[in-house]
């Protein structure tokens, strides 16, 4: 039972991989891109405990608690809507927990203490580094997770900061700002483990650790901006040693829109490397949803005609060739057929690189269903599924479905089935409106898949065991005496004492640059790149006792008095340094001699024989001669013997 091709541009657009697109071609569809990038802190205690931050153990834990999670009425008397998606997924949540970093608090049997200062502190100094305006008191809220990733059902949080910026300079737009709009203080969830069936287990030991989440505007147009303002906010937190590094301690999440569609949060980006693939799938992914909406509306489908009108087909697929299927039935599973009027021919339509529309479904009936165990979907369009043509008449018939009518085939326990049913269902009238909002999880090959329905303000609330922070104006200024330069500003300084574009970026991240800075100021007749690439490239760039660095630094002051070269620096301890000299007709000699009697290049480009000699001659004779002078001798000797 194949349905016919469609024949219809909108629908049979090019969904490449990602790098085929430019940014023209973005900016058309109106890419919006946010970030809300989430860091752990690098405090003593967890955040409303008095446990250790930072101890992990991934193979060994003291004791198990199951838990099963229900949804709680907001303030206005409302449920959220992911809290009630979650309870119908009838989870089980096991916590793994290890004595030496969970506590009674963390499992909802204990109040908490009072807001850890010192995680505080480091949000309120990172904030300011922000531009951010801090906030004169701190009231903190309670974040409804029904997923199990937090024992209590609810994360505390708290807003820091708001409204800051930073700069996104441009080769079009030099004075381009990203706007940061709040940095939250919240405490982290736990290590999800597995997540098979209806069972998802967790590991405590990451459990209330002190996070920071920088909330950006939507202000990148292309993949590639993306990825570079979040790689901009991880330098930055990362200059002020008050965050952690490592695998673990960062996580991105990002808010990817285009014209048309609606706000979709990729949860827990692991990399930053990966954003680019990933905001261009979903970019891709809205602009095909859209399309099927038009189309569906076209067609006249209304959602009255998208009832859940299932119906029980196990025994017409009893004795079926399908061996998934008919094993399953064995087992005592049910399989249900779900019509879907209107849909022929979108079914099979690519809404990713590498990804059907069918995918849609499935990953409803995998989430919140919880049949996981793939494929969990069989279409009526499907080749090679092993349903005959005799099989899908009878299904066709009960259905009272039409001849292009696409049918869905949802098998496994009673209980799930029914749950798949209302959810493809669901999903299918959410195709007449477009892009549904959602969390979408992000998948190893650059796609993303569906994770919950994207939550409402409903699923915050006050907390009442935690009074207001009152942040006093002294506390601000004491906490940000001590900051550290920002990346934009030290790629400035460097590049007004003319150091070379890669060797400022990687100054505007090292921890060597007040010392290039100082250097500088100290040596100002001496070259600048040269400082840079001393302290990023050399020997000394390892340096960490102030021995060495005084040793350096006094070998740079022989520099400017004329006494070596910069090329001596690197090949002689500081008693063996030579006197400068200045290269004479003695290289220009040996040169030539050396050419006379070796074998060189056999080529007749002055050029190409000119760097052979540089790097037979410069090894034996660096440190004695002045590197550039000794250059253009080599370059008179080898073209004078061209000559």
């Amino acid at each position: 039972m194949q349905q016919p091709h469609i024949e219809d541009p909108r629908l049979n657009l090019p969904v490449p991989e990602y790098g085929a697109f430019s940014d023209d071609d973005y900016r058309a569809l109106g890419l919006k891109v946010g970030l809300e990038i989430h860091q752990q802190l690098l405090t003593r205690r967890k955040l409303f405990c008095r446990c250790p931050a930072g101890l992990y153990d991934c193979h060994h834990h003291d004791a198990e608690i199951l838990r099963h999670m229900r949804p709680t009425l907001s303030e206005m008397g409302e449920y959220d809507g992911t809290a009630l998606m979650e309870f119908k997924t009838k989870k089980q949540i096991i916590y793994q927990l290890k004595s030496e970093s969970v506590c009674t608090y963390e499992m909802d049997d204990a109040p908490p203490f009072e807001l850890d200062p010192e995680a505080l502190d480091c949000a309120l100094a990172i904030a300011r580094l922000l531009n951010l305006k801090c906030v004169d008191e701190l009231h903190i809220a309670r974040k409804q997770y029904l997923d199990g990733s937090i024992p209590t059902g609810f994360q505390r949080t708290t807003i820091v900061g708001i409204d800051g910026e930073i700069p996104f300079a441009t080769e079009s737009d030099p004075d381009r700002k990203i706007h940061i709009r709040q940095l939250g203080l919240e405490e982290d969830s736990c290590r999800e483990v597995s997540d098979h069936g209806h069972t998802r287990v967790y590991r405590t030991d990451r459990l209330g650790m002190p996070l920071i989440e920088t909330v950006t505007g939507p202000n990148m147009h292309t993949p590639e901006e993306a990825a570079a303002v979040a790689n901009q906010l991880r330098y930055l937190v990362r200059l002020t040693h008050l965050v952690r590094t490592g695998a673990g301690a960062a996580r991105q999440d990002v808010n990817v829109s285009i014209t048309g569609g609606t706000r979709i949060e990729i949860k827990g980006v692991p990399s930053i490397k990966a954003i680019p693939r990933l905001v261009h799938s979903e970019a891709l992914r809205q602009r095909t949803l859209l399309a099927l909406a038009e189309v569906l509306r076209e067609r006249g489908v209304t959602e009255d005609q998208l009832k859940d009108r299932s119906q029980n087909v196990t025994s017409i697929l009893r004795n079926t060739d399908c061996l998934f299927i008919r094993q399953a039935i064995l087992q005592g599973a049910q399989v249900k057929a779900i019509a879907l009027p209107g849909f022929d021919g979108l079914l099979e339509v690519k809404t990713q690189p590498h990804t059907l529309f069918l995918k849609e479904f499935s990953d409803r009936i995998r989430v919140i269903a919880c049949i996981d165990t793939l494929p969990n979907v069989i279409a009526s369009t499907t080749l090679g599924s092993g349903i005959s043509s005799a099989e899908w008449s009878k299904i066709a018939h009960l259905m009272q479905a039409g001849a292009h009518t696409p049918i869905l085939l949802v098998w496994g326990r009673a209980e799930d089935v029914e749950t798949a049913c209302k959810e493809v269902m669901i999903r299918a009238r959410e195709a007449l409106k477009g892009v549904p909002e959602e969390t979408r999880q992000a998948l190893k090959d650059g796609t993303t898949g569906f994770e919950r329905i994207l939550p409402g303000p409903e699923r915050m609330y006050p907390d009442t065991d935690l009074p207001p922070i009152a942040i006093d104006p002294a506390r601000i200024k004491r906490v940000t005496e001590n900051l550290p330069t920002p990346p934009w500003e030290r790629m400035r300084y460097a590049r007004e004492h003319h150091v070379t574009e890669n060797l400022a970026e990687r100054l505007s991240r090292s921890p060597a640059f007040d010392l290039f800075r100082a250097l500088c100021d100290q040596f100002p007749s001496l070259s600048a790149t040269k400082i840079a690439s001393l302290l990023l490239d050399r020997p000394c760039s390892g340096a960490r006792d102030l021995d060495h660095l005084i040793l350096w630094v006094g070998r740079l002051q022989r520099v400017a008095l004329g006494e070596i070269h910069f090329e001596a620096l690197w090949q002689f301890s500081d008693a063996e340094c030579p006197k400068a000299e200045q290269p004479s007709n003695e290289i220009i000699a040996l040169s030539r001699q050396m050419i006379a009697h070796r074998f060189g290049p056999n080529s007749a480009d002055p050029e190409a024989r000119m760097r052979y000699w540089m790097g037979e001659l410069m090894p034996q004779n660096r440190g004695k001669y002045e590197g550039r002078a000794m250059a253009e001798a080599i370059r008179t000797a080898v073209l004078g013997d061209a000559q």
